[in-house]
């Protein structure tokens, strides 16, 4: 399937399945904080492929190819199935707070929310661009580089740290705080697969041992 078309069928079907696990646990779709943060994730998700299509079809390509089936190792599909799981559980048990009012959230909250949802796809977005090599799925590829500017200078796997901003946004987005718990598990699944990553690229990436003595953190500046 072309590239355009390939967007297409994948933005209607991400937009679908959202749907589906936010307005059916929450019994309406009068449910304003939802079609707020569908919005957000809408104009966020489709303004980098746009721009890669334009200026780097080959990272918008290596993006595109994830998910568990994508992996090449039975550790990261595992992985990658339980980061899917605790989003899913996630939004449906933020949708199910939604419903039965457990943890009422002020306004303000959720729009601030919808802004770390926006910041977070937005980090991604920024990596894809600053390295064209980055990808969905844990590999290295013939001709690879180490990048090691930009949010790279910061932390040595930035995209995992919009991915972190963006799972404790959802949640606020979709006005619930017990949706917050899921975070956790979410936490420990992107801190395994770093771990796992980390040694692939050690082995297989010409200068990523070096890198690791520059740039010191992985996910948060200063912490870890």
């Amino acid at each position: 399937m072309k590239t355009i078309p390939k967007l297409l069928v994948f933005g209607l079907v991400e937009f679908a399945v959202f749907g589906l696990m936010l307005f059916f646990p929450a019994g309406t779709v009068n449910y304003w904080q939802a079609w707020v943060f569908l919005a957000v994730v809408a104009i966020s998700v489709w303004i980098p492929p746009i721009y890669l299509l334009r200026t780097n079809p080959a990272a918008l390509q290596r993006r595109m190819r994830g998910g568990p089936a994508a992996e090449g190792r039975m550790a990261q599909k595992v992985l990658i199935a339980g980061l899917y799981l605790s989003l899913a559980v996630m939004v449906i048990v933020s949708a199910l707070d939604h419903r039965f009012g457990w943890s009422p959230v002020p306004t303000a909250i959720c729009l601030v929310g919808d802004v770390l949802v926006a910041v977070g796809l937005g980090v991604v977005a920024l990596v894809l661009i600053q390295n064209s090599y980055a990808a969905s799925t844990v590999q290295v590829e013939a001709g690879q580089t180490v990048v090691s500017t930009g949010l790279y200078g910061l932390v040595r796997h930035p995209m995992y740290t919009g991915n972190v901003i963006m799972l404790v946004g959802i949640p606020l987005a979709l006005g619930s705080y017990w949706g917050l718990v899921f975070v956790i598990p979410g936490l420990i699944v992107l801190a395994v697969r770093i771990r796992d990553e980390e040694k692939l690229l050690q082995e297989e990436l010409t200068g990523y041992r070096e890198y690791t003595q520059t740039v010191r953190h992985r996910l948060v500046p200063l912490m870890w």
